[in-house]
Parts: C-alpha cells; structure tokens; sequence
C-alpha cells in the first residue's frame, strides 16, 4: 500500500467519525441552534468528502457540486442566524 492509500483510509476515518458525531448531534441536540450548527458542520464534511474523491481520483466532475454545496451552506447559516437574533431582540 503506498502512501496515498494510507492517507485515504486515514481520511475516510476521519470524515466518518465526524459525520457521525454530526448526525449524533442533530438527532440529540438541546436546541435548535445546536441541530443547525451540526448541520451545516455535515454538509462541511460532505464537501470535503467531495474534495478528497477530486484529489484522489484527478478530476473535477464534483466542482460545481461542491461550490453549490458551500452556498447552500453559507446562506443557510445566515439565513438561521438572522431569524435567531431577530427572536432574541423581542421582550
């Protein structure tokens, strides 16, 4: 095995404990900002899952995925932040 198969392996392991920490979260989560942070670490790990198949494997198919991903991500985080601090304000 040569040392790119080691790195993977190392990395898959990594990205599932992860993965399984974060669905642990939204489904046990306290409240509900909890479960968005836990999901939006998710999509994180799904994109770098999507980046280590582009670099093992040398090409680019999962590029515009992997940019849609990170939007999605993005405008959802502001988007719950907004609402939440919008909530606090209120007596």
């Amino acid at each position: 095995m040569n040392a790119m198969g080691i790195v993977l392996i190392i990395v898959v392991v990594i990205l599932s404990l992860a993965a399984a920490g974060a669905i642990y979260r939204i489904a046990a989560g306290p409240s509900l900002l909890d479960r968005v942070l836990a999901a939006d670490v998710l999509l994180a790990i799904v994109g770098a899952a999507l980046a280590t198949d582009m670099a093992v494997n040398h090409h680019l198919n999962n590029l515009a995925l992997l940019v849609s991903l990170s939007v999605i991500g993005f405008i959802g985080s502001v988007t719950v932040a907004r609402f939440v601090s919008d909530r606090r304000e209120e007596p």
